[in-house]
């Protein structure tokens, strides 16, 4: 047996997902996504990447920009869905909306909940230094990420984890999963369990100017920070006026006055401990090495790079 779906997902993380559903032979009534938006140097208006691959398989698409219209519900509710699958879809399902497939509405989250509830649980979980994460569909309700959890996967986060990776074996698995719950559905064996009420966290949704890297802080910290802001808003720190992107780092040796350079590796000095900066990037020019770097660019050991961003 197949379900007749509506999906409801916007960006990259979703379009896997949704391949999957179609792939195992469950029909789309409606694709929903976010409208398209300015992007790009000419700021021309640009579909999501859910919307772009939905029009590719040729589904009906929708881009409300608000589902709380009477008339946006009624159209909702006329698809006549069995469910709706929700993937990262951005936008909040009022009441009305959980209500009108046949059996309710499914999301497939990033993290293994309660923990990291919210916009951003890929970046948080590496930012906290959490050795695990993983896959959670759950039978949304009113509340934020709160609902029954139907199907949860672990998977390891290790010293090299990065957000982009994460967010592809993440959306790999969710891809998995959520098949493996609809067949679970239609055979009648897929359970319901409570989120325990311990480990509630909340993933704050990301900043563009969250990546700036504070020398203050621990190297460990900043470490992470450069994985997890991946490959958006990515890490990075000021120096005479220049933005200067860090897309590779890991922890070094020696100590001094936060945002000291220590030596020719362009290690430098934090709060606590130091980060060694392995590849770099100024505006403008594409990704170097960290020795290439300095060969163009003069931060010799003593130098002193502030510690927040001038601009700060």
């Amino acid at each position: 047996m197949t379900f007749r779906l509506t999906f409801m997902g916007t960006p990259d993380f979703s379009v896997p997902i949704l391949a999957a559903l179609i792939d195992a032979g469950h029909e789309v009534a409606a694709v929903y996504s976010q409208p398209p938006r300015p992007a790009g140097r000419g700021h021309h208006e640009r579909p999501s990447p859910v919307h772009s691959f939905a029009a590719a398989r040729g589904l009906t698409i929708r881009t409300p920009k608000s589902l709380r219209s009477v008339e946006a519900q009624a159209e909702f509710a006329a698809l006549g869905a069995d469910l709706a699958v929700v993937a990262a879809y951005g936008l909040i399902l009022p009441k009305p909306i959980l209500d009108a497939p046949r059996r309710g509405c499914i999301n497939v989250h990033a993290s293994l909940l309660p923990r990291w509830r919210g916009a951003a649980p890929i970046q948080r979980s590496i930012l906290a230094g959490d050795e695990r994460t993983g896959v959670t569909i759950m039978q949304m309700d009113e509340g934020l990420d709160t609902g029954d959890m139907l199907l949860t996967e672990a998977v390891p986060i290790t010293p090299s984890t990065d957000a982009a990776s994460l967010h592809d074996a993440l959306a790999a698995l969710g891809a998995r999963l959520i098949v493996q719950a609809l067949s679970q559905l239609e055979a009648g064996t897929l359970a319901a369990t409570p989120q325990p009420a311990k480990g509630v966290t909340y993933a704050a949704k990301l900043g563009k100017d969250e990546g700036r890297l504070d020398w203050r802080r621990p190297a460990r910290d900043l470490e992470r920070a450069v994985r997890a802001f991946a490959p958006w808003p990515g890490a990075w720190f000021e120096q005479a006026g220049e933005r200067f992107k860090v897309l590779a780092a890991e922890l070094g040796e020696g100590e001094g006055a936060p945002g000291t350079v220590l030596d020719d590796s362009l290690t430098v000095a934090c709060g606590e401990g130091a980060l060694r900066l392995l590849k770099v990037q100024r505006a403008g020019k594409g990704p170097v090495e960290a020795a290439a770097f300095l060969r163009g660019y003069a931060l010799p050991p003593g130098a002193l790079l502030p510690p927040c961003p001038a601009s700060s």
